[in-house]
């Protein structure tokens, strides 16, 4: 028995708020739809003379808190490396099984599963102004397992429960993105208080007798 698969390339999307905790370290929670891509698989087994064809589509959701560390600053260009850690939810749907000697067609229902998800960053962030930096990073992410809902034939019939697991689902993903500082909680330094000074008296100047 030999298999290959091959998954399709996708858009993602994304948005998060953070924390800058000093100049080096800083945090952000982040919500990410990642959007359709197709898989393909192909398995043969009794030395080649039997072949299954497999079929199917899939998105996730990924939400992620990550730490990351800013190695410093040069040329306004800053290199930062990052962990994440959280929760995806993989969607598997359109699945279906060709087994192409005998004809024969499976389909899987449409599923979800969630999953505990974690991640890897590397990039670079330029400093446009001291508001706004523009991100190149490099992602390494872990989405857990995905599962298809219990396979029928094509003539309805299903005799026992055999649902498809999609095993450890990664992505290795280039991202371009911007991030925007707010400075609301700078507290500018207190003013020193104001003295009323009253305003000098006219002297006339003294008279002087002459002899």
């Amino acid at each position: 028995m030999s298999a290959s698969t091959r998954v399709s390339t996708a858009a993602l999307f994304g948005i998060g708020v953070g924390y800058e905790l000093n100049k080096w370290l800083r945090a952000d929670v982040t919500g990410e739809y990642r959007g359709k891509t197709n898989f393909r698989g192909l398995d043969t087994y009794g030395g080649g003379s039997g072949v299954d064809d497999y079929y199917a589509s899939k998105s996730e959701w990924l939400y992620l808190l990550n730490l990351y560390a800013d190695l410093g600053t040069w040329w306004c260009l800053t290199p930062f490396v990052g962990v994440g850690l959280g929760t995806a939810k993989a969607n598997i749907f359109d699945f279906r099984d060709v087994n192409v000697p005998t004809g024969g067609v499976a389909f899987g229902r449409d599923a979800s599963k969630w999953n505990v998800a974690w991640a890897v960053h590397a990039g670079v962030a330029y400093e446009v102004s001291s508001t706004l930096k523009l991100e190149l990073s490099y992602r390494y992410v872990r989405l857990g397992d995905g599962i298809t809902g219990d396979l029928t034939t094509y003539q309805g019939t299903n005799n026992i429960k055999n649902p498809m697991e999609f095993k450890e689902i990664t992505s290795q993903d280039i991202r371009l993105g911007f991030r925007w500082m707010f400075d609301c909680c700078d507290v500018a330094p207190p003013q020193p208080p104001v003295v009323y000074q009253p305003p000098p008296v006219y002297q006339p100047p003294p008279l002087m007798r002459r002899g």
